[in-house]
């Protein structure tokens, strides 16, 4: 969510480099956008609420400039409009902001009391008089973010520009993603290194209350006290393929698509050498119990994991949502593991938990598609999931890749314990050597998905139940239909419908389920009787010869718990993404939404 780029070159016009900055960081979700580039020997500023397009309408084609900064704004402090868009300027200072001032109100008190006001309604644009308020103070730039960063609580990746030194950019970080590109023709300031990939793949990462002097040709990183530090310069590597959408209409039906091959990539360095390699991951028999912390879909992966942690390896296992973890007892024991979920290793509040379980010295395992992330490089031991770039904002391959990846950790576990036996393991692992064949079969079901998604898309509430690991299957399926298709949809434990719920059924309410494990179908399908009974329509994903024309019925191969919940999620993945469509909502960038959430 929001969305920093910079650039400054000697000779070259960097509003390109900018604005298709801007453009690639549209999926983190936004609702505004501006610019503020050199013109004239001064700065020019131009921001409007709404797309991209809308900044592309105003500026002045002719423009060219060698230093620039421009931002996607997600509203937080104040409404989306061209006011509270980013850039804001306060006397000297021009700047961008990601993040969330939390002092910001004491620190409007005490500069309105210096004769400071103010025209927005947000907590950036008191960041910037603060830094001019210091600057003054001080007459050095240097001193004045120095102390700008002891004063301010919250979070902040902020990009600026400074009147009396107008051959650089200056970069601050604290607890929001900041990276600073190095080219031969510019050097680039992002939130996120994708957003810059077409300029250059060489980056440095600022840590927490770091800044840098960004010119054309130098870049000078320093820490909260102003010494000088030498940091690692880092490369990335991500094919023209995984930015782009190659054929298909939209980016999330595309990765979607790309799961036949992604989770095999994240489990395979774990399984191409049978039981050895499976072994390579780390030892959890040294632990008496398992926290999982994660938020959104990633907690749903988080719940997957439980189920086979405790059904099939007999070890305790906790699921928590990370924006809940910090306010509550949680029981930290140097006994338990904890394992922080993340697409992008940069979800704040997971970022915050984590750090809550630091503090106290108790162990800690990443599970993170983004290599350097700030999860990634805090916790203990990270294994990486083997995603790629996912662009649409709804998670589909990251969500599988995860669950893929804690199967086979839950897999390794087992085996270390001794509550599976070696030729089961060797079974499972031959499972996932096959995983493509069976999802590419579900994934060209297309006309029963479209079939169904043809009753639902006109629908205003649907209803997802499901008992053990196929409710926690549910909740996904839930939340991806009604992050794309604004429909309102739910999720419970199938037998819980009596306890309230079955009071909102009605004559034609839709009601998914799946049903997949022999202990408790019989119980799924009594359940999904009785909303039939007043007047549901239903349709159950299942793996069983189960009969029943009253059904709208999606089969899926038979397989071992450690692949049901990948094969069972296709289905609803696709389900949501035609209903979607026939609602002709903007699947990839769903209105409110941000692919990545840096804010509490």
């Amino acid at each position: 969510m929001c969305g920093i780029v910079g650039a400054i070159s000697k000779n070259r016009n960097v509003l390109p480099i900018l604005i298709t900055g801007l453009k690639n960081l549209e999926y983190r979700g936004y609702d505004s956008s501006g610019v503020a580039y050199l013109k004239n020997n001064k700065i020019n500023i131009v921001k409007t609420s709404g797309k991209i397009i809308n900044l592309e309408n105003k500026l002045n084609k002719s423009d060219e400039s060698n230093i620039g900064i421009a931002h996607t704004r997600w509203a937080t402090h104040g409404k989306a409009n061209s006011i509270n868009a980013h850039p804001h300027r306060v006397n000297h200072i021009t700047l961008v902001h990601n993040g969330i001032i939390e002092n910001y109100e004491e620190l409007k008190e005490m500069l309105i009391d210096n004769n400071y006001s103010f025209k927005s309604s947000t907590d950036t644009e008191v960041a910037t008089a603060l830094l001019d308020y210091y600057y003054e103070k001080f007459n050095d730039i240097d001193k004045a973010i120095s102390e700008f960063m002891k004063k301010v609580i919250g979070s902040y990746a902020i990009t600026m520009i400074v009147d009396n030194d107008l051959d650089s950019l200056y970069v601050l970080k604290k607890e929001s993603p900041l990276v600073i590109g190095i080219s031969d023709n510019a050097n680039v300031v992002a939130s996120d290194i994708r957003a810059v990939l077409k300029y250059t793949n060489k980056y440095y990462i600022l840590d927490d209350f770091e800044y840098a002097k960004v010119s054309s040709n130098e870049v000078i990183i320093k820490d909260i006290k102003g010494d000088i530090l030498k940091k690692e310069l880092h490369a990335i590597n991500v094919e023209d393929n995984d930015i782009s959408k190659n054929e298909y209409k939209h980016y999330m039906l595309k990765e979607i698509m790309e799961q036949k091959s992604t989770i095999l990539k994240t489990v395979k360095p774990y399984i191409e050498k049978g039981i050895d390699s499976l072994l390579i991951l780390p030892d959890l028999t040294k632990y008496k119990e398992i926290s999982i912390i994660g938020c959104g879909t990633a907690y749903h992966a988080g719940l997957v994991a439980k189920y086979l942690f405790e059904e099939v390896t007999n070890t305790r296992c906790n699921v928590y949502l990370a924006s809940e973890y910090r306010y509550q007892n949680s029981f930290l024991s140097k006994d338990t593991l904890t394992i922080f979920i993340s697409q992008s290793g940069e979800t704040a509040d997971t970022i915050s938990s984590l750090k809550l379980v630091k503090s106290k010295n108790c162990p800690t395992l990443g599970i993170i598609n983004v290599e350097n992330s700030t999860i990634s490089l805090l916790v203990d031991k990270c294994l990486y999931t083997k995603a790629g770039v996912e662009i649409a904002v709804a998670s589909t391959k990251a969500y599988t890749a995860q669950v893929a990846l804690l199967s086979i950790l839950a897999l390794s576990h087992g085996l270390r314990n001794k509550t599976i036996k070696e030729d089961d393991v060797l079974k499972v692992i031959e499972e996932f050597n096959n995983i493509e064949k069976l999802i590419t079969t579900l994934l060209n079901n297309k006309d029963m998905y479209l079939t169904i998604a043809k009753k639902l898309y006109k629908e205003e509430d649907i209803f997802y139940i499901g008992r053990g690991l196929d409710y926690y299957l549910s909740m996904e399926g839930a939340l991806k239909l009604k992050e794309i298709s604004y429909i309102h949809s739910e999720s419970y434990a199938a037998g819980e419908l009596k306890h309230g719920t079955i009071s909102l059924i009605k004559k034609n309410t839709p009601v998914l389920a799946s049903a997949t494990n022999n202990k408790l179908n019989a119980k799924t399908i009594s359940n999904l009787k009785e909303v039939m009974a007043r007047g549901a329509s239903v349709y159950l994903i299942t793996n069983t010869n189960y009969k029943d024309n009253t059904f709208t019925i999606v089969n899926i191969p038979k397989s071992s718990d450690f692949l049901k919940a990948l094969l069972v999620i296709i289905p609803y993945q696709l389900i949501a993404y035609y209903t979607a469509l026939l609602k002709g909502t903007d699947i990839d960038k769903p209105k409110n939404l941000a692919k990545s959430v840096t804010v509490e």
